[in-house]
């Protein structure tokens, strides 16, 4: 059986066909998409301009500034040797509480991995923790005067059953103090940021390295302790520049003095303005923005490195 073959295209049809214009490349769409989440961004980004570009152009355009002229006498002002002793026990301050709140926090974290994962010990460490590492200021320094202090609860019932000199004694409002009153809000923030190092570290790694002989020193000497280390030194640097710029909780512990950095940021901003010093603040301020940037930089290289493994 045979079928009838197409009839061919007429003159007209042809005539139509050879009129109509070639079809010419298709019209982008504006991508609304990308528009709205770029729109989303600009309450961040004024966030950003308006409490850290602004501040920082301000602080740094100030502390070379002097009577209305470019000047470098008050950074030069910076090696008086009472703000460098204020520096290095900002460093030192800074320094002790970070170890402090490492090793503990990274000792409490590795406690919490090793229970279930959706334990309700380990709901219960994460959500206490984050509410402690936000614990500061005001309220925690009268925390500690109310419980330690020369007429604290504690204070004076170790002094009536144990014979010690706690009520006597001013030890709690010196630097003394601030590593633990800082080392209250340090640990729980390490425990948040250690924690995903440790949950990166796989159960298969521990089980290859038993299979081939390795004992549970050698396991943590060649495999997790070199991966976890970029991890825990970057948690140091963080917990660094926490302390280093934590001002309120110092600011009202101690009354005399200013042994830190940042009470001599307070000190030059409210007490009266020696003759040619009228932007010390902003070169104290300066100098904290360098040695922060600095520390995060290096967090932030050590962060990089563990994300490698991390996913």
């Amino acid at each position: 059986m045979t079928t009838a073959a197409s009839p061919a295209p007429t003159a007209a049809v042809r005539g139509a066909t050879a009129a109509r214009p070639a079809a010419g490349p298709p019209r982008r769409r504006l991508p609304v998409g990308r528009l709205l989440a770029a729109l989303g961004t600009v309450p961040f980004l004024a966030y950003l301009l308006v409490f850290l570009v602004v501040p920082t152009l301000t602080v740094v355009v100030g502390a070379f500034v002097q009577d209305g002229r470019p000047s470098l006498s008050v950074v030069r002002d910076l090696a008086e040797p009472a703000v460098s002793a204020a520096l290095l026990n900002s460093v030192a301050l800074s320094a002790v509480t970070a170890l402090v709140g490492g090793v503990v926090g990274a000792l409490l974290a590795y406690a919490v991995v090793t229970g279930p994962a959706d334990g309700l010990l380990r709901r219960l460490v994460i959500s206490v923790c984050g509410v402690l590492a936000q614990f500061g200021g005001v309220t925690l320094a009268f925390a500690f005067i109310a419980t330690l202090g020369i007429s604290g609860v504690l204070s004076v019932w170790l002094d009536a059953h144990l014979g010690t000199a706690l009520t006597s004694s001013t030890w709690l409002f010196g630097l003394e103090g601030l590593v633990l009153v800082y080392s209250y809000f340090q640990i729980p923030l390490m425990v948040i940021v250690f924690l995903p190092a440790l949950d990166g570290i796989r159960v298969q790694w521990r089980e290859a390295a038993e299979n081939l002989g390795a004992s549970t020193w050698q396991y943590w000497r060649l495999v997790a302790l070199p991966l976890l280390t970029p991890a825990f030194l970057g948690s140091l640097l963080l917990l660094f520049a926490n302390a280093f710029a934590a001002y309120a909780t110092a600011a009202a512990l101690v009354s005399q003095g200013n042994p830190i950095i940042p009470l001599w940021v307070r000190a030059a901003l409210t007490s009266e303005v020696v003759l040619g010093h009228q932007n010390f603040a902003y070169a104290l301020a300066l100098e904290m923005i360098v040695i922060v940037a600095l520390v995060m930089t290096g967090y932030s290289l050590l962060l990089r490195r563990t994300s490698r493994w991390l996913g």
